[in-house]
């Protein structure tokens, strides 16, 4: 397990599956999307493979000119679409809490638009310490060193990837599309069930270091 020192605590959360449940409002979002431009989307599919950028999922469904527009598209219509139907998971609230009731700080390193972002949290009653969105993999881990984040809980390979990028504590909650096996083969140095083992773990990490 990577190092850790005595810094001021800063953990790292990414979003979709990981704190919000965001595949209704996802779905529902494609299928606007696939209604408006005459596309055919299979919006099932895209929910059980959430993670990636945007722009790697639209190239599936749109030729790559005008995929900008699409994209643009996409992420005002999930305003209307996606934030209200949106609900944490179970243990998200809990797992922010005992954060700070470390004396902590919660970073949110998503790969989901940032301003749709901050609405998702808004409509949760979460509050951020740090929002940054629009990153995946690597580009996360920069981000968790940016704010000094030496934990990174995430459901996606790619979350792993970032947090071993970052040199931070790799745990994975198995709430997306990959279970404990993948993500412990990926790298994490821990897999919960789910948000609600987090608060537990911390404390037994803390008082480890």
């Amino acid at each position: 397990m990577p190092a850790t020192s005595n810094v001021p605590l800063t953990v790292g959360f990414d979003l979709d599956m990981t704190l919000l449940d965001t595949r209704p409002g996802i779905r529902a979002t494609y299928l606007a999307l696939s209604a408006e431009t005459g596309t055919a989307i299979d919006a099932d599919l895209v929910v059980n493979r959430l993670g990636p950028p945007l722009l790697d999922e639209l190239r599936n469904w749109f030729p790559a000119e005008g995929l900008d527009e699409v994209a643009h598209r996409y992420r005002t219509l999930y305003r209307e679409y996606a934030v209200a139907p949106t609900v944490a998971l179970p243990g998200a609230h809990a797992a922010l809490d005992a954060v700070r009731a470390h004396g902590g700080r919660v970073a949110v390193i998503t790969g989901k638009y940032e301003p749709n972002a901050r609405l998702h949290l808004e409509h949760a009653g979460m509050r951020a310490d740090a929002l940054v969105g629009d990153l995946w993999a690597e580009r996360k881990g920069d981000a968790l060193r940016e704010h000094g984040a030496t934990v990174y809980v995430g459901d996606h390979l790619g979350d792993i990837r970032g947090a071993r990028h970052a040199d931070a504590v790799a745990v994975g909650v198995a709430t997306g599309p990959y279970g404990a096996e993948e993500l412990l083969a990926a790298g994490a140095d821990v897999v919960l069930p789910d948000l609600t083992a987090f608060p537990a773990w911390l404390a037994g990490h803390l008082a480890a270091r």
